[in-house]
């Protein structure tokens, strides 16, 4: 049978019967692995993804395990297709237990969206600043917010240079969008009134459709990774399933239940990168994804 994430994080007991969860980026890898395992816990999925039939196998294999699912489609690199997704999620429950920020991408080639931002921040990071702005008010006390961060944050320095694509380099903007991730986790964590956010790293994990849009270099060698035996890679190399432990610990355990605004690996808490901790950084980078996004959040009372 393999790795369960449920297994993993401790919480194969737990019973998330009446939970509704929402899974970005569902449909493959890490977060097909997390839904899989919500609904084996019992939990309603709303499966995000943009492939329609991978989007219908997911939900096929939840409703075969006994949870119950709801496939939504959007691409996420245009803030008015977030809104417009928040908007059909809202049309089909009132309650959101747990939103685990999981899309992600990385490009090798420097773009800009039609709302003029680079396109890897826009997609990791914008899209869950949008998205959970835009579910907020769903998100009850006990609710939980989940945001896929990496490790590959700590090579970012602390500059956002988010509207311009000269000097591209696809791992920098990799890593600037995940250290923004990690940043805005901090503060979301004071401006939410009861729901807890948290952010993790969920390992290298190279069978991933992450690197889809990477180099050709970098298509062949995480393609190499992933296809030697676990034996040699056992340490470094993650699979979807291991990969999915944290994410799956911090939306469903009990024990960090009233935990928020910290970095998870591997379900323990770790230090982020003191550029991920800089408090007028933090500042600075919520102030400009609401600049960039257009939505604005409560000031915290």
């Amino acid at each position: 049978m393999g790795h369960r994430p449920e297994v993993g994080a401790g919480v194969e007991n737990r019973d998330l019967t009446g939970w509704t969860v929402l899974v970005t980026g569902a449909t493959s890898g890490v977060g097909r692995e997390t839904a899989l395992a919500l609904g084996r816990l019992g939990a309603t999925v709303l499966v995000h993804g943009r492939d329609h039939d991978a989007g219908r196998r997911v939900t096929t294999e939840i409703d075969e395990s006994g949870g119950e699912s709801i496939f939504f489609s959007a691409d996420l690199t245009e803030m008015e297709r977030v809104t417009l997704l928040a908007d059909e999620i809202r049309n089909r429950t009132d309650s959101l237990d747990a939103l685990v920020n999981n899309a992600g991408a990385h490009f090798s080639e420097g773009q800009l969206t039609s709302d003029g931002v680079e396109k890897t921040f826009a997609v990791n990071h914008l899209a869950p600043f949008v998205l959970t702005h835009s579910l907020r008010d769903l998100l009850p006390d006990d609710g939980r917010v989940v945001t896929v961060a990496s490790e590959v944050h700590r090579r970012a320095d602390g500059t956002f240079d988010v509207t311009e694509i000269d000097d591209y380099d696809g791992l920098d903007a990799y890593a600037r969008s995940k250290l923004a991730n990690i940043l805005c986790t901090s503060e979301l964590a004071r401006r939410l009134d009861g729901p807890t956010a948290n952010c993790c790293h969920p390992g290298f994990v190279p069978s991933t459709r992450l690197w889809r849009n990477g180099s050709l270099r970098v298509q062949i060698g995480v393609g190499i990774l992933a296809r030697l035996p676990r034996l040699l890679t056992r340490g470094f190399v993650d699979t979807p399933a291991t990969g999915a432990t944290t994410s799956v610990y911090l939306a469903a355990s009990p024990e960090v239940a009233d935990v928020t605004g910290a970095y998870f690996s591997e379900c323990d808490r770790v230090a982020p990168s003191s550029t991920a901790r800089d408090d007028r950084l933090t500042e600075e980078v919520w102030e400009l994804s609401e600049e960039l996004s257009g939505v604005t959040w409560p000031a915290v009372q």
